[in-house]
């Protein structure tokens, strides 16, 4: 082999064997194994795990909704309560006055 002509020939041989076995181990011709069946009920939990945490995302946001609802209720109670408050304390306390009675006489017939 001192061609260099035959020499490129044969790497490019060599070349696209190298390349068709690769595609050929790649493209896994042969028989699958089996499926694990732990990996199957594995997936089968991912999917009932993946449905709880929608239905538990449902709950928290009805929960919260309720919750800030419930806020806003009691805030504005505070505040009317906070209102009445500064009004009583704001109002001029009543002013007292001491009365003297004459004393009470009774008096009977008979």
């Amino acid at each position: 082999m001192t061609e260099p002509v035959a020499r490129l020939y044969a790497f490019a041989a060599i070349l696209a064997v190298f390349f068709l076995t690769w595609a050929a181990v790649a493209a896994h011709p042969w028989s699958a194994a089996p499926p694990d069946p732990r990996i199957a009920a594995l997936g089968a939990r991912e999917q009932r795990v993946r449905r709880q945490s929608v239905e538990v995302s449902a709950l928290v946001d009805r929960r919260w909704a309720a919750y800030r609802i419930a806020l806003a209720s009691r805030t504005a109670a505070n505040a009317r309560t906070a209102t009445v408050q500064r009004r009583l304390v704001s109002a001029p306390a009543p002013q007292v006055r001491i009365v003297t009675l004459p004393p009470l006489t009774v008096t009977r017939t008979s």
